[in-house]
C-alpha cells in the first residue's frame, strides 16, 4: 500500500508515505516519531498493522483508513480513539471504511445519540438566467488496451496501467506484461495442455492443489484477482484467466459459464438436485469460483435449509451422495464447447 501511494502522489519528499510494522524497527520507530511531531508535515501518511490500536499519541490526525478486518470492538474504538485527539484548528476527523467495520461494532452507549443536523438557513431564490448553449459532455474515455505477444506466437490484449499493482518477491515493481510472461511461463510446471487444466479445474480438490501452487510461486489471490482486471475478466471464472494466458482462449462471465452448465444439469440430476445447483450457481455468479470449493456446501446448505441439515439430507440424500452431486456438476462449468 505505501508503494502504491508513492507511486500516485504529487508530493517529491520521499518520506510523503512510510510504513511502520514491528518488522521496520528502528527505522519505522523514527517514521512514526516524525509523524507525531506535528511541527514536521512529513510523513503524511502512515500505513500500518497495528500502531493504531496501540497508544500512538498523534494529536494532528485528520482521516483514519479502514482497510483490514477487525475483530474485537475494544481494537476498533482504540483506532477511531486515535482521530478524537484535540488539536488546534481541528474540528472534526474523517474516517475511511472500506471493510464496513463499524457496521459490526455499533455500541449506543459509546456513540451516543446521534445529533441532529445544524438548520440552514433559506437562500433568496436568484431570478433564472437565460440558458445559453454550453459544450457539450466529452464521452468517458474507453479503457486504453495494449497487445502483449508471448512465446507461443499468440498476443493477448491487456488494459494499459497507470500504476503498478505487481511485485517482485524482492518487492521491486513490475509491469502487467512483465506478470503475464512471468506466469505464462510458470504454467506448463502445472499442466501440459488445455485438456488437463480443464480436468484440474473441474474439481474442487485439485482445484484447490492447483490454486496453492500457483500463490507458492508468487501468483496468488490477489495477484490473480489483479490480472482478472488486466485482461478485462472481473465477471469471469480464474480458469479463464489461466486458459487466456497459457493459450489465448476467449474469455466467458461466470453467468454464461452457469447458464450452459444448467443445461446438462437439467439431464443429469433429478428435480430437487436441480434446485440446489441452481443455488449454488447463483452464489458462484455473485461471487466467484472460491463459491465451489469442498469447504464452502455446508455454508450452502446451511444457507439453503435454513440451518435445517436433516432437510437437506432428505432432498439430496446422504452426504456422501450429497458431496458427489457438489463436486460432480462443476465439470459442465469448465467442459469444452461442443
Amino acid at each position: 500500500m505505501r508503494d502504491l501511494i508513492n507511486q500516485m502522489k504529487t508530493s517529491k519528499d520521499p518520506n510523503y508515505c512510510q510504513r511502520v510494522t514491528a518488522n521496520d524497527g528502528a527505522l519505522g520507530e523514527q517514521h512514526l516519531r516524525a509523524f507525531q511531531d506535528n511541527e514536521k508535515t512529513v510523513p503524511t501518511i502512515l500505513t500500518t498493522s497495528q500502531k493504531l490500536s496501540t497508544g500512538v499519541d498523534a494529536r494532528n490526525i485528520r482521516n483514519i483508513v479502514l482497510m483490514r478486518k477487525i475483530n474485537s470492538i475494544i481494537e476498533f474504538k482504540q483506532i477511531i480513539g486515535r482521530g478524537t485527539r484535540l488539536y488546534d484548528g481541528k474540528d472534526y476527523f474523517t474516517i475511511y471504511d472500506f471493510v464496513k467495520a463499524h457496521h459490526h461494532f455499533s455500541d449506543p452507549e459509546w456513540d451516543g445519540e446521534p445529533l441532529e443536523p445544524e438548520p440552514k438557513e433559506p437562500k433568496e431564490p436568484k431570478p433564472p438566467s437565460p440558458e445559453t448553449p454550453g459544450p457539450s459532455p466529452e464521452p468517458e474515455p474507453r479503457r486504453q488496451r495494449i497487445k502483449v505477444k508471448l512465446a507461443d506466437g499468440k498476443a493477448r490484449a491487456i488494459q494499459h496501467m497507470m500504476c503498478t499493482t505487481f511485485w517482485h518477491p524482492d518487492g521491486t515493481p513490475m509491469s502487467a506484461q512483465q506478470f503475464m510472461q512471468m506466469l505464462f511461463g510458470k504454467l506448463p510446471e502445472f499442466f501440459k495442455n488445455e485438456s488437463e487444466l480443464r480436468a484440474l479445474w473441474s474439481a474442487p480438490d485439485t482445484r484447490a492443489k492447483l490454486l496453492q501452487g500457483l500463490a507458492e510461486k508468487g501468483f496468488g489471490k490477489e495477484q490473480m484477482a489483479e490480472m482478472q482486471k488486466v485482461i478485462d475478466a472481473e465477471k469471469s471464472d480464474l480458469f479463464d484467466v489461466l486458459a487466456y494466458v497459457a493459450y489465448a482462449l476467449p474469455t466467458l462471465t461466470r453467468e454464461e459459464r452457469a447458464a450452459k452448465a444448467k443445461v446438462e444439469i437439467s439431464t443429469h440430476f433429478n428435480s430437487k438436485q436441480q434446485v440446489f445447483l441452481a443455488f449454488v450457481l447463483s452464489h458462484y455468479v455473485q461471487v466467484g469460483v472460491e463459491e465451489l470449493g469442498q469447504e464452502k456446501l455446508r455454508p450452502l446448505l446451511l444457507l439453503k435449509y435454513h440451518n435445517a441439515i436433516a432437510d437437506a439430507v432428505a432432498d439430496l440424500g446422504k452426504p456422501d451422495e450429497i458431496r458427489k452431486v457438489f463436486a460432480g456438476f462443476q465439470k459442465y462449468l469448465y467442459q469444452e464447447a461442443a
